[in-house]
């Protein structure tokens, strides 16, 4: 028999989300659900294989082949911007990109360079761009809400799902810059190898999530 196909997912929410997805599809999770602290897990009966991860080590596997296919935000896929097919929108994980700043504040008004927070340089870089504004981005690890509240920033670009955390903060949605939802992704060489198995994989998940 061949090594086994090989799933990363991204642990947490999408992890939980996509096993449910296998299940209906019809694959026998028990291992992944009773996992502990094991990070490689084999699906019972089949020639599969999930490989638990942090989101940017998804794509890092699955672009270097050690992962045939992958499970990740659309959030991590347009900041990594790595080398692999994107075959799916899952259609779980549902949430949006929005430039946020202070309530009440004209975002736009005035000619300085605005200073933009985030966590996501790449996506927020490109945002701008594709409107000809030169922004100056600061790259925060955690809250990313305070940055407007320290004036560190003029406003940020972050994930927002119900804007709550926003309101507590005093920020408001300025525009929503666009949707994100999680992704499968497969390994370009795996996808030419291995077509069939890949193929027959997104068909069942296909199915499930009609």
């Amino acid at each position: 028999m061949d090594k086994p196909i090989r799933i990363a997912l991204t642990k947490g929410r999408l992890e939980r989300d996509t096993v449910a997805l296998l299940e209906k599809a019809g694959y026998d999770c028990t291992a992944v659900r009773e996992k502990g602290r094991k990070l490689i897990l084999p699906i019972d009966g089949e020639n599969l294989e999930i490989v638990l991860a942090k989101a940017n080590d998804v794509i890092t596997y699955v672009e270097h082949g050690v992962c045939d296919v992958g499970v990740v935000g659309k959030d991590t896929i347009m900041e990594m911007q790595g080398k692999f097919f994107e075959v799916a929108d899952l259609g779980f994980g549902r949430c949006r990109f929005a430039l946020a700043a202070k309530k009440g504040s004209d975002f736009y008004s005035g000619y300085n360079v605005k200073t933009i927070a985030t966590k996501y340089p790449n996506v927020t870089r490109s945002y701008f761009e594709s409107k000809g504004m030169d922004v100056e981005i600061v790259k925060i690890e955690g809250s990313v809400e305070l940055a407007p509240l320290l004036e560190l920033s003029d406003a940020i670009v972050d994930i927002v799902e119900t804007g709550t955390t926003l309101k507590e903060n005093g920020l408001e949605v300025k525009e929503y810059v666009c949707p994100i939802s999680a992704r499968l992704i497969v390994n370009m060489v795996s996808m030419k190898t291995r077509r069939q198995e890949i193929e027959r994989l997104v068909t069942k998940l296909d199915w499930a999530n009609a």
